[in-house]
């Protein structure tokens, strides 16, 4: 029987309905001439109660509004495929984890390890890896590019029919062979000779010169580097869906605006991960890489080698564990149909677009050429794309060699400065991402509000960079930055020989640095004159070499003195770098997650996956990928010394600190501007359509939305 309804009250097959929250939530209402009797709405069947047959409870009381009007859009029909499980295997423990919290709660322990995985052991390691295995900053910057080259390959194949198909399972697919990747990360380490290196109580000393077992072999051991761009490769492919489809299913799972809190934390979790890793990382370092081999290294020395290796075979373990609950997941989780009926489109609006009204629109091959044109007509979309690859290069060029960068101008070993820069990307990176999602959610942003909030952040980061302009001078080296007579050299030729000893034969093999009684380093021991014939040690067990022929104390004719190890930097800058450093890290990702949040909002509910794809190769072909190899290459240019053995160059040993300084610094400055223009652009293009609250003077002129009246 007809649904009575009041005569004095009118109703549209589309009706908004405000909520507190000062969203406005679309809900399709009967019109008063149709009937609830036997009804098939929406692939929902309704009996003469206007009650959906063979539903739950709680689903019958949400058809039915405070004036009793049958409300059919939201309701998602109940069925096997909604449920949590392997194929048959549903058991009902299992759906206590079918909801979004559930699947917010994998994705980040995923998101963790990748971050874990990607971006801090590879860039802790990376000294470690290079001095073992003989590479330049070069093949380093390549080997870490790999993850995002792979990622281009594959971004647009998981992003188009990844979005279309059963989400979960592409990235429970992914994670697994993350996984692989991981494993196949650690194996150069088990299938190339051992790591030895022969050093007796006299090695590196004048008359008993002995070069290191493992120098033999660096033309093969470079040959390793591919193993190591395998391993990134797999790493790219597997966490491709990860962000794409992960970042989209979390978004359709929740109401709109919960989405940026959820996003925000999902991210969160990727930038604690890498945080964890340089932590982890520069602990690993402190053990000798050939566990269980004794040696009279220590790892204040150059030479030495970390277990670099541990960290993956425990994140691939890890990761093949996480995939299984992820691939358990449905299509879509019980009830999030109904926020996608609810949500109002704030895609920036195109004239003459109808594409994307058409029901199958992006689900075919052909559709792909649309989808693409379609993307790249949308201004603001590109402009967002654009600012999102100038600032990705600088992340991925500062995380990678951010760790090397202070270690060479504060005198810090590799352990030492991979903890540095883990206690900076913690509170930074993790908190900067979490409180940028956290405000787009307590300030109502709209998708305007959102772009402007992104180019303060970008300016404030900008006037930061200058920092870049201090740096640490150089330690005196003699027979590169000085003479053996303590005097500065103007000639940039290396000649690490003088009168001293010249009659020791010393070889540049070995680099084992020695810090002199005058304040002056040497390459080895053997270059600064030391005998060999009295050694001892200091309080802390480092050793120290007496009689050295070219060390004067005090200006005196007597042999002084020198200490294994570097000389302590005695820069005063390191507080205040530390400082600014962290302002640069913090407003960096304070605008991640609202940039991201802007781009899902800018296109067409049906494009967001496809467009975070496109996105994703933009950022990686512009910013990810060229950032390591640039960055890699600036600092080989400020190099010093480079390690020579039988006529290849290998790593570089030491570094200028203050061409090292100008390149970031420069880098910084373009990218930045560049980020920022970007911005300005997407905000200025920007139109919002007819139906979205933006376009209906209900926005301050921060872009906050405001309460609508209640005959709105």
């Amino acid at each position: 029987m007809p649904h009575n309804l009041s005569e004095d009250k009118s109703f549209s097959s589309q009706h908004e309905l405000l909520h507190c929250n000062g969203s406005a939530e679309k809900t399709e209402i009967l019109s008063p001439d149709e009937s609830c009797s036997e009804t098939f709405q929406n692939g929902i069947l309704y009996n003469d109660n206007c009650e959906p047959l063979d539903h739950s409870p709680s689903e019958k009381n949400a058809l039915h509004s405070e004036n009793g009007t049958c409300e059919i859009g939201f309701v998602p029909s109940e069925s096997e495929e909604s449920l949590c499980g392997w194929g048959a295997f549903t058991p009902n423990c299992l759906q206590v984890f079918n909801t979004s919290k559930g699947v917010l709660l994998f994705l980040s322990v995923a998101s963790f390890l990748q971050g874990m995985i990607v971006n801090g052991f590879i860039n802790t390691v990376v000294t470690s890896i290079e001095r073992q295995f003989n590479l330049t900053s070069y093949y380093a910057g390549l080997i870490a590019s790999s993850y995002d080259i792979a990622a281009c390959v594959c971004l647009i194949f998981v992003s188009y029919f990844g979005g279309h198909g059963h989400k979960p399972r592409w990235l429970g697919f992914g994670v697994l062979i993350m996984a692989l990747g991981s494993f196949v990360f650690a194996l150069p380490h088990f299938i190339s000779s051992r790591y030895e290196v022969t050093l007796t109580e006299e090695t590196g000393v004048c008359h008993s010169n002995a070069t290191s077992s493992g120098n033999e072999r660096i033309s093969s051991l470079s040959h390793y580097r591919f193993i190591f761009m395998l391993g990134q490769f797999l790493h790219g492919v597997g966490a491709t869906p990860l962000y794409t489809l992960g970042v989209t299913f979390l978004d359709e799972s929740v109401k709109s605006n919960y989405s940026p809190v959820y996003i925000a934390t999902f991210y969160t979790m990727s930038i604690i991960g890498p945080a964890a890793g340089y932590l982890l990382g520069g602990f690993f370092l402190t053990i000798f890489t050939e566990i269980g081999q004794k040696t009279h290294l220590t790892p204040d020395n150059p030479l030495w080698v970390g277990a670099w290796w541990i960290g993956f075979l425990g994140t691939s373990a890890a990761a093949f564990l996480t995939s299984i609950p992820i691939l358990g997941y449905p299509r879509k989780l019980p009830g999030s149909q109904r926020y996608m009926e609810m949500r109002v489109s704030e895609a920036h609006q195109m004239k003459g677009n109808k594409t994307t009204l058409e029901p199958d629109f992006g689900k075919t091959i052909k559709d792909m050429p649309r989808s693409v044109l379609l993307l790249l007509k949308n201004p603001t979309f590109v402009f967002l794309c654009l600012s999102g690859a100038t600032e990705a290069m600088l992340i991925a060029g500062m995380s990678t060699f951010g760790p090397k960068f202070m270690e060479s101008q504060f005198s810090l070993s590799a352990s030492e400065a991979a903890t540095l820069f883990g206690y900076l990307v913690v509170p930074a990176g993790g908190g900067g991402t979490f409180l940028g999602g956290f405000i787009v959610k307590k300030m109502k942003l709209r998708c305007s509000g959102i772009i402007r909030f992104c180019l303060i952040c970008i300016v404030c980061s900008l006037s930061s960079i200058f920092i870049f302009l201090i740096h640490c001078p150089n330690l005196p080296i003699a027979g590169v930055s000085t003479s053996y007579n303590n005097s500065i050299t103007l000639d940039t030729s290396i000649n690490l020989t003088a009168s001293c000893n010249v009659e020791c034969h010393c070889k540049q093999e070995i680099y084992h640095p020695v810090c002199g009684a005058n304040g002056i380093m040497y390459f080895s021991a053997c270059h600064a004159g030391c005998q060999g014939t009295n050694v001892s040690l200091t309080a802390a067990g480092s050793k120290v070499h007496h009689d050295c022929g070219c060390i004067f104390e005090n200006f005196t004719v007597t042999a002084g003195h020198a200490v294994s190890g570097k000389c302590p930097s005695q820069c005063q800058h390191k507080a205040i770098f530390l400082t600014f450093v962290f302002t640069i890290i913090f407003f960096t990702f304070l605008c991640t997650i609202p940039a991201l949040t802007a781009t899902l909002r800018c296109v067409p509910d049906c494009q967001r996956s496809f467009a975070l794809g496109i996105q994703w190769i933009v950022v990686r072909t512009l910013g990810s990928i060229p950032g390591p190899i640039a960055f890699g290459s600036l600092i080989d240019l400020s190099c010093l010394l480079w390690q020579n053995s039988n006529g290849v160059r290998g790593s570089c040993l030491i570094y200028q600190n203050l061409d090292m300084s100008r390149y970031t610094l420069a880098a910084g400055l373009i990218y930045k501007a560049l980020g920022a223009m970007f911005f300005l652009l997407a905000y200025l293009l920007y139109r919002p359509p007819p139906d979205s609250p933006e376009t209906n003077s209900v926005l301050d002129p921060g872009g906050k939305a405001l309460p609508l009246p209640e005959e709105w």
